[in-house]
């Protein structure tokens, strides 16, 4: 195992992770600033409660693309480094050092890493969100159902250590929604396209 590339490559996700693309863009459109909006998250969940559903849209294909990029570029040297950008990737989108170390909830990243290793199973982990949405109005019950099916997707396709990253991913995933899962519970969480 070669450690200095896998390192670089964790920091390389990383610091590809902790671009704020819904504040960035939130800000280039003159919507202010978007964590003082709705939930204050950075993610396209909360840039849709601006009304705009372009930038929602935007921000949506950046989160998602920087783990896709760190992931695809990392993956040059091998499949090691390549999960090590996404482990980098996704952290860095939660915790961006841009920002104090605090971002958003991971999902558009998660995903976007996984379409980078293996796009089959992304697709699966899309669909799983699109219907859970489509049923329930509620992005953070999709992205905790997609995130958690995603290990068992990884893992039918004979994708063993994919699937016990992705384990990790999806609990710390489900450790930032907590505050989302005490709402559903409580049925207070807000809904797709719910304005602030």
């Amino acid at each position: 195992m070669n450690w200095p590339i896998i390192i670089a490559a964790l920091v390389f996700g990383y610091l590809c992770g902790s671009v704020p693309f819904g504040i960035i863009l939130t800000r280039l459109a003159g919507a202010g600033d978007l964590r003082k909006i709705g939930s204050g998250n950075i993610g396209a969940t909360n840039v849709l409660r601006t009304g705009r559903k372009g930038l929602a849209a935007a921000t949506v294909v950046g989160d998602a693309l920087k783990g896709t990029v760190a992931v695809v570029v990392s993956g040059l040297w091998g499949q090691e480094p390549a999960l090590a950008a996404a482990v980098g990737a996704f952290l860095g989108h939660l915790f961006p050092v841009w920002l104090g170390f605090k971002g958003g909830k991971g999902f558009a990243t998660f995903l976007g890493c996984l379409l980078g290793l293996k796009p089959l199973a992304a697709l699966a982990c899309a669909v799983i969100w699109l219907a859970v949405a489509f049923v329930s109005r509620y992005s953070s019950l999709s992205a905790l159902v997609a995130s958690a099916l995603t290990p068992v997707v990884l893992w039918t396709m004979g994708e063993l250590r994919m699937a016990i990253v992705f384990i990790v991913l999806a609990t710390v995933l489900w450790w930032k929604h907590a505050d989302n899962i005490r709402r559903l519970m409580a049925r207070t969480e807000g809904r797709i396209g719910q304005k602030a």
